[in-house]
């Protein structure tokens, strides 16, 4: 069976090679660096995070979600919108418009108990761009692609990662008791289940199909969640998880922005991005603490829920390698990223 996908005409597996490692060892860097990061400078209880760890928490959250917003100023990405109306238009606005409705009708008790549906949503969210990543590091390193049961142990663990939250809210500075104790112990015995299954599949691959970063970034997304089962700090055990996952997605972007070596236009696109996720950063991070307000500031702050949402659903669409668009546009900005493999395919997005 041929490769679904091949190297762009005029590029050689010698100049793709070493840009593709140097993206796989950043991701990884980045994401050890976040969780690194988290426990060292968390602060203890409820306090409030200090300044730097503030800034990368900005970074990791609100920054990355506004980013998404510049894809939409590429022309392709329209189209492709444009074309999915339902994914890429209308369902995000129909949630910030929902969103909005919700916060400014119920009371600020009754949204509390609502942000949990929408945390475990969004480290859902957090799981499938694990599996996303772990397929790219499969692709950029000359893998096999990820076989069905190591896609079920990597969302396993973020599964079990969830529940373990659901349980105990207060890790997402929740006031609210759900009663769901006992979900603790299980959720920590499927989360030690999945990554036994999920190492125990990675070492039945034959040592040629095993390259290092690949092994790396699989093990990162089996242990992503392990902080919240053994840290008690919410910045501690969350704040990794969220910088982490923000920051990987910083860097995709930032290298689809920047395109190939010697693509026209590159300073400009940076430009537009880096303002785009600080401005809109800026004003999603300040909504988010708008909850508590009367009617009219809770609107808003629906609102942003809304935006966050809508980020999750475009993302699920816009990054999922299983279908032609994802795929293709990718091996147009980022070609590195996307040399063929044998047998390349895969049903991971990247979020």
């Amino acid at each position: 069976m041929p490769p679904e996908l091949t190297l762009t005409p005029g590029r050689s597996a010698d100049r793709d090679g070493p840009l593709a490692r140097r993206w796989l060892w950043a991701t990884v860097a980045l994401t050890a660096g976040a969780f690194v990061m988290a426990v060292a400078f968390a602060p203890s209880g409820s306090a409030a995070p200090d300044r730097g760890l503030a800034w990368v928490l900005f970074a990791g959250s609100s920054a990355h979600v506004a980013s998404t917003g510049w894809l939409y100023t590429l022309r392709d990405v329209r189209s492709y919108a444009v074309s999915h109306p339902w994914r890429f238009i209308r369902v995000p606005v129909l949630l910030m418009i929902a969103g909005a409705a919700a916060a400014a009708t119920l009371t600020p008790a009754a949204m509390t108990w609502l942000l949990l549906p929408f945390f475990a949503w969004q480290f859902f969210h957090f799981a499938k761009q694990n599996l996303g990543m772990t397929a790219l590091a499969a692709k950029t390193a000359g893998a096999p692609p990820l076989q069905a049961a190591e896609r079920r142990a990597l969302i396993a663990s973020g599964l079990a990662g969830i529940g373990a939250l659901m349980a105990r809210p207060a890790l997402l500075q929740l006031r609210v008791d759900p009663r769901l104790g006992a979900l603790f112990p299980l959720s920590a015995a499927a989360m030690a289940g999945a990554v036994a299954v999920g190492v125990i599949l990675l070492a039945r691959r034959a040592p040629a199909q095993r390259p290092r970063g690949f092994c790396v970034m699989y093990l990162m997304g089996l242990f992503f969640s392990v902080p919240v089962f053994v840290l008690a700090s919410p910045y501690a055990a969350v704040g990794g998880m969220t910088i982490a996952h923000g920051m990987q997605y910083l860097l995709l972007v930032s290298l689809v922005a920047a395109g190939g070596p010697g693509e026209a236009g590159r300073a400009l696109r940076l430009a537009v991005l880096g303002n785009l996720a600080l401005i809109g950063g800026a004003v999603l991070a300040v909504t988010s603490h708008l909850h508590s307000g009367g009617p009219a500031v809770r609107l808003v702050f629906g609102a942003y829920l809304g935006t966050v949402m809508a980020h999750f659903v475009v993302d699920a669409g816009l990054w999922r390698l299983r279908d032609p668009f994802p795929r293709a546009f990718l091996a147009r900005r980022v070609p590195y990223l996307m040399r063929a493999a044998p047998a390349v395919r895969s049903g991971a997005d990247i979020q």
